[in-house]
């Protein structure tokens, strides 16, 4: 297994319309492992699209408490169990993860009791394991160690960063949030930082686009995610060997393409660039 970065969904928010992308999730081959990061709606299916039989899941992280980050969780877990997990699988992510879990079971307990008692499955909820990340806690998966540092992504204060290393490879997801320079600290000499961007110019056609929101969704844009020339910095004080964009905002408007992004981020950053697409591939090392 080679290592790579799949991008699964590369759309910023939760919304989905006629030709835009998924929201947010990652599939990352490291050291022989397969690890999942968020799950936003259209994992399941992006993970089968990979190739990945949903039954040899072991490991999932979860940035944070949006939707667009976490929503398809539980349906991928419950799919995967239909497919045939019968081993553990630990999630990592912010408080609350425990209790979405468990209200899931609840809402499909039915489902789950008959497909137990009717068709001999193991029992779904022993096979979850959920664990709080603790941000400057490392967990270590094996030949994989994982660092994880709190971004500003207001009102949440739980938003993780993560940052997976194994021998001499590096790979640092940087979550949503504002510009945030301790990140470039985080993420530095990395091989591959993968970092969500949003385009200033496109931001009141978007409110638009959503219609049922008011003023408060533009402040939040605004004071909760990064311009993409805010992100190509970051690269370029990491001094990381590839800058891929991700979680785009917007991903779905035409008005808006690869010529725009290319604009924002080349003044502040002159290495590799990946604008991301659903289903792109990204192969670690690629640049050396």
């Amino acid at each position: 297994m080679s290592d790579t970065v799949a991008l699964l969904g590369v759309k910023g928010g939760p919304a989905i319309r006629p030709g835009s992308a998924m929201p947010t999730s990652m599939l990352l081959s490291l050291a022989g492992q397969r690890i999942v990061v968020d799950c936003g709606l259209g994992v399941t299916r992006g993970l089968v699209d990979q190739g990945m039989a949903l039954k040899d899941l072991r490991t999932i992280f979860i940035s944070h408490l949006h939707s667009d980050h976490y929503l398809e969780l539980g349906p991928l877990l419950h799919t995967a169990w239909c497919a045939g997990l019968a081993s553990p699988v630990a999630i990592y992510g912010p408080s609350g993860l425990a209790d979405y879990w468990r209200y899931f079971c609840a809402s499909m307990q039915f489902d789950i009791d008959i497909r137990q008692e009717d068709e001999g499955r193991p029992a779904l909820q022993s096979l979850i394991q959920v664990h709080t990340i603790s941000a400057g806690t490392p967990v270590h998966l094996e030949d994989i160690t994982v660092s994880s540092m709190v971004t500003d992504h207001p009102p949440l204060t739980e938003c993780f960063a993560y940052r997976f290393d194994s021998g001499s490879r590096s790979v640092v997801f940087g979550a949503d949030t504002i510009y945030c320079p301790p990140l470039a600290d985080f993420a530095k000499g990395a091989d591959l930082l993968v970092h969500e961007a949003m385009l200033e110019d496109a931001v009141d056609a978007l409110i638009a686009r959503v219609g049922n929101g008011d003023d408060r969704l533009k402040r939040h844009l605004l004071r909760a995610h990064t311009m993409a020339p805010d992100a190509a910095r970051t690269a370029t004080d990491a001094g990381v060997k590839a800058l891929a964009l991700n979680h785009l905002i917007p991903s779905d408007d035409p008005a808006y393409t690869d010529t725009h992004w290319m604009g924002a981020v080349r003044p502040q950053w002159a290495g590799p660039l990946h604008i991301g697409k659903d289903g792109m591939i990204i192969k670690l090392g690629e640049e050396e």
